[in-house]
C-alpha cells in the first residue's frame, strides 16, 4: 500500500527530480535552480529511504527554519506515515544541537536547562561589560561589539586563541578597540556563569563536544547515517565542520542547495562549502534541477542573463515551461518620495483588477528604504507590513514575562533576574542592583547566588532592601518548586498573576490603546501557551522549560501566521529568501545603493550582490516591476544617484520601459572593481586551525555614520597620508572625478589598494 502511494507521489516529478530522489548511498549534492522544487525532491528522497527500510531514527535532516522542518515532517507523514516521519530527526541547526547539548551539557560546564540568549540579551550582558571596565561606549558598540564575537565563534575561535592571535590583536588596536580580547572572554565567562548560551554558542560548544568527546562523536554518528542538509549555500564554518565530522563515519550525505541564491556572508556563510564540496567528497554524485516551476519565461531568463557574469558559480541552465508573462516594467523616478508613490499606484490600480494585497511585495536592499512606501501605502489605505521589525516575542510586556519564566526554569539567567528584579516596581533601585553585579563579579559567582545568601557574600546594600530582593527570590523558589511538575500553561498564569505583571498591565488598560494592547498581548501569550499544551500527542507533560526551548529557536519565518496575511509585504531582499509573490516590485536599483558601495571592493563582494539581484527578481512568479530614482534624500540631503549596473547586465528584450527609453549612465565599474578576496573572520578557514587567521577584516561591514566626507576630503591629494574608519592609515596613490563623483586610490598596509569614493568615506588628513 505505502509503495503505491509513494509511486503515486513520485510520478508528480519531473525527471531530474525523479532522479534525485531515488539516490540513497553515498555523498550526492543536488543544484537545485530558483523555483525548481528542491524541497519536493529532499522530502520525497527521505520517503523514499524509509520505503528502502531505512530506519528514520538514523536520519538526520537540517533545515534553516523551524516552519520548513515541519512542512517536511507533515509532508513525509503524508507518504510513510506520521508515527514514521516523528522518528526523523529534524529541525533548524541550532533547535537539533540544542537537544544534543542539553542531553550532553554536564560534559561542557552547563546545566541542561541552560538559557538561550536572543540577540537584544547578549548586547544587553555586553553593555554591560562595556560599563563594568569603564570604556568608551561610542568606541565600543554593543552591536560591533557583538558582531565581533559572533564571527570569532563561528569560526570557532575561543576566546584564547582570540587573545594569542597577533593578527587579530593588531586588528582590534587599528580598529580602536584593543579591549575586545578581554570583553570576549568575559563575555563568555558571564554566560557560562548565568547558564546560557547565544544562538552562536549552540554550534560552538556542539563542535567542541565533538571534538573532546570522541565517545559522543562516535555515538551521533552511528545514530545519523544519513544526512541531508537544506540551503547548504547558507552554512558557515561551523556549521561545516559540524556536519563533516557527523558524516565522517559513512558519508552518507545529501545537501541540497544554490550557489546563485548565497547571499549570507555578513553573518558568516561561505560559499565554498558548496563550491568545494566535491574536495571533501570526491566521489559524489551531482544532480542538477534547472526547471523553474515558479516563474514567467521573462522573469527566469531576465535573471539568468544577470547571474551568468558571476565567475564563481556552478554552472546550470535554469529554464521553464511557463507562459512567456510580461517584460519586467523599469520605472524611473525623480526622487525616492516619488518612487514610493508611483509604487504605491500601482499596487492600487492593479489590486482593483483583482487579487488580494497579499500577492504584492516590494523588495528592498536596506531597512532605510521602506519609509517612502509606507508613507504612500497609508495615504492610499493599503493594509501592508514591514517584515523584520519588532517580533511579538521581542515586545517589553512580553520579554518581561518570559524573563520570569526564564527565572523558574533558570534561577542564574543573569539577564533575565536584571530585567525583572524590580518589575512590577518593588523599591529594589538602580544602585542596589549594580552593587548586585559587583559582587557577583567579586566573587566569580551569579547574582540569583548572592540575593539568595547574603550571610555568604556580602554586599552594601540596606536591610529594607535585602528583605525586599528576599521577598523576591523566595516567589522565584515557588515557581522553580513547579517547573517541572505543572503543565506549561498552569504554571504560566500563575507567574503572570503572582509576579503582579497581570495586576500592572490591567491598572494600565484605562490610559490608552497602546496599554490595552500591551495586556492583549500578554493574554494572547497565554492563549499560545495553552495551545502548545493541547497540542501534545502523548501522556507526556509539557512544561514551561519545554516551551521556552519552542520560543528561543523561533525565526521570523516561524512567527508569520497565515491567517494574519492581508497586506502588502515590505521586506529587505535577505528577509524575501525562500518566499514567493505573484507581483514583486524591486525598487532602489541604484549604483552605491544596490549594488551596495561596500560592495565595490572587491569580486567577492560583487558577486554576492550579484546573487542577491538574482534572488530578488526570482522571487515574482507573475511580474517583476524595477525602479529607481534619480536622486534620493539621504543624510540630510538631496544626493543625485545613477541607475544600477545591474539594469544593464539585463538582456533588453526582457526589459520594457513604458514612458522612458533605456536610460543611459557611464560605466559604473571603473577602477574599484578589485579582484582580491576579502579574508578575516568574514572568511571560511577551510581546513586550517581556526586559531590560524591569516588576515583578520572587521567583522561586519562598516556602516557609513550619517554624515558626509569631512570638508578637507576635498583637498585630498595623491602622497597624502590619511585615516580610514575601517581600513587604517593609507597613503592616497590616485585621485580621479570632481565633485561628488570625486574617487582616491589609497594603499592601506593591511587591506591592499581600495578605491573609494570620497563624499561617503569620511576620511581624516593625518598629516
Amino acid at each position: 500500500m505505502y509503495k503505491e502511494i509513494f509511486m503515486d507521489f513520485l510520478n508528480e516529478l519531473n525527471e531530474s527530480q525523479r532522479v534525485a530522489a531515488q539516490h540513497m548511498y553515498g555523498a550526492a549534492m543536488v543544484i537545485a535552480g530558483a523555483g525548481s522544487g528542491k524541497t519536493r525532491v529532499l522530502t520525497y528522497r527521505i520517503a523514499h529511504m524509509i520505503e528502502n527500510n531505512i530506519d528514520p531514527f538514523n536520519i538526520l535532516a537540517l533545515t534553516f527554519t523551524n516552519k520548513a522542518a515541519k512542512e517536511m515532517t507533515e509532508r513525509i507523514g503524508a507518504i510513510a506515515g506520521e508515527h514514521e516521519a516523528k522518528n526523523i530527526t529534524m529541525g533548524t541547526f541550532h533547535s537539533v544541537f540544542s537537544k544534543i547539548l542539553r542531553f550532553n551539557a554536564d560534559r561542557i560546564g552547563f546545566p541542561s536547562n541552560f538559557t538561550i540568549y536572543d540577540t537584544q540579551d547578549s548586547k544587553s550582558l555586553i553593555k554591560d561589560i562595556i560599563k563594568g571596565f569603564k570604556l568608551d561606549d561610542k568606541a565600543y558598540k554593543p552591536s560591533q561589539v557583538f558582531g565581533r564575537i559572533s564571527t570569532a565563534k563561528n569560526n570557532l575561535i575561543s576566546p584564547e586563541d582570540y587573545n594569542d592571535n597577533p593578527e587579530i590583536i593588531l586588528e582590534d588596536k587599528q580598529s580602536r578597540r584593543p579591549e575586545m580580547g578581554r570583553i570576549y572572554t568575559s563575555y563568555m565567562n558571564r554566560c557560562q556563569r548565568s547558564g546560557a548560551m547565544d544562538f552562536d554558542d549552540l554550534l560552538y560548544y556542539t563542535n567542541i563536544l565533538l571534538r573532546d568527546f570522541p565517545d559522543v562523536l562516535h555515538y551521533y554518528q552511528h545514530k545519523f547515517k544519513y544526512i541531508l542538509v537544506d540551503e547548504y549555500q547558507d552554512t558557515n564554518f561551523a556549521q561545516y565542520l559540524i556536519i563533516k565530522q557527523l558524516a565522517a563515519a559513512y558519508e552518507n550525505i545529501c545537501v541540497v542547495g544554490d550557489d546563485a541564491q548565497s547571499i549570507y556572508s555578513f553573518r558568516g556563510a561561505n560559499i565554498e562549502n558548496i563550491l568545494n564540496f566535491k574536495k571533501d567528497y570526491p566521489d559524489f554524485t551531482l544532480f542538477k534541477l534547472e526547471q523553474n516551476y515558479r516563474s514567467t519565461k521573462n522573469i527566469v531568463e531576465a535573471a539568468n542573463s544577470v547571474i551568468k557574469n558571476n565567475k564563481d558559480q556552478i554552472h546550470k541552465k535554469v529554464w521553464t515551461d511557463n507562459q512567456i508573462g510580461e517584460k519586467l516594467e523599469v520605472i524611473r523616478t525623480l526622487t525616492d518620495n516619488e518612487e514610493g508613490r508611483a509604487i504605491s499606484a500601482k499596487i492600487f490600480d492593479k489590486q482593483k483588477s483583482g487579487g488580494s494585497f497579499n500577492d504584492f511585495a516590494i523588495l528592498y536592499r536596506t531597512n532605510r528604504q521602506s519609509r517612502s512606501f509606507e508613507e504612500s501605502l497609508r495615504k492610499l489605505n493599503i493594509p501592508y507590513k514591514v517584515y523584520g521589525g519588532l517580533s511579538f516575542y521581542q515586545r517589553k510586556e512580553i520579554k518581561d514575562l518570559l524573563a520570569y519564566f526564564r527565572l523558574s526554569a533558570n534561577p542564574n539567567d543573569e539577564e533575565a533576574l536584571k530585567r525583572v528584579i524590580n518589575y512590577p516596581r518593588r523599591a529594589i533601585g538602580k544602585t542596589s542592583i549594580e552593587k548586585l553585579i559587583v559582587a557577583a563579579n567579586k566573587y566569580s559567582t551569579s547574582i540569583w547566588e548572592v540575593i539568595s545568601n547574603f550571610h555568604k557574600y556580602p554586599v552594601d546594600i540596606n536591610k529594607g532592601t535585602q528583605a525586599r530582593i528576599g521577598e523576591f527570590v523566595t516567589m522565584i523558589q515557588s515557581f522553580q518548586a513547579e517547573v517541572n511538575e505543572k503543565d506549561a500553561y498552569t504554571l504560566a498564569e500563575r507567574i503572570a498573576k503572582a509576579s503582579g505583571i497581570m495586576r500592572e498591565l490591567m491598572n494600565e488598560k484605562n490610559k490608552g490603546p497602546e496599554e490595552v494592547e500591551r495586556f492583549q498581548n500578554i493574554e494572547e501569550l497565554l492563549g499560545g501557551i495553552q495551545e502548545f499544551v493541547n497540542s501534545n500527542e502523548d501522556d507526556s507533560v509539557k512544561t514551561l522549560a519545554d516551551f521556552m526551548l519552542e520560543v528561543a529557536l523561533l525565526t521570523d519565518a516561524d512567527q508569520d501566521k497565515p491567517e494574519d496575511k492581508n497586506h502588502v509585504s515590505l521586506m529587505t531582499i535577505h528577509s524575501s529568501k525562500g518566499l514567493e509573490f505573484p507581483y514583486v516590485y524591486l525598487v532602489g536599483l541604484e549604483e552605491n545603493l544596490f549594488p551596495s558601495q561596500m560592495a565595490l571592493q572587491s569580486r567577492t563582494d560583487l558577486e554576492e550582490e550579484r546573487r542577491l539581484f538574482y534572488v530578488a527578481v526570482t522571487r515574482a512568479m507573475d511580474s517583476c516591476t524595477i525602479s529607481y530614482a534619480s536622486s534620493r534624500f539621504l543624510w540630510g540631503q538631496a544626493i543625485s544617484c545613477e541607475p544600477s549596473r545591474f539594469l544593464d547586465e539585463i538582456d533588453s528584450k526582457y526589459l520594457s520601459f513604458n514612458t522612458l527609453k533605456s536610460p543611459t549612465r557611464k560605466n559604473a565599474i571603473g577602477n574599484g572593481f578589485q579582484t582580491q578576496r576579502r579574508g578575516g573572520l568574514n572568511k571560511n578557514l577551510g581546513g586550517s586551525t581556526p586559531g590560524n587567521l591569516r588576515s583578520l577584516k572587521e567583522v561586519k561591514r562598516v556602516q557609513n555614520s550619517g554624515n558626509q566626507s569631512n570638508d578637507n576630503t576635498k583637498e585630498i591629494k595623491v602622497g597624502y597620508n590619511v585615516q580610514h574608519e575601517r581600513f587604517g592609515k593609507g597613503k592616497v596613490t590616485h585621485v580621479e572625478g570632481i565633485g561628488a563623483d570625486q574617487k582616491a586610490t589609497i594603499f592601506f598596509p593591511h587591506h591592499g589598494s581600495k578605491t573609494i569614493l570620497l563624499r561617503f568615506a569620511n576620511l581624516e588628513i593625518i598629516d
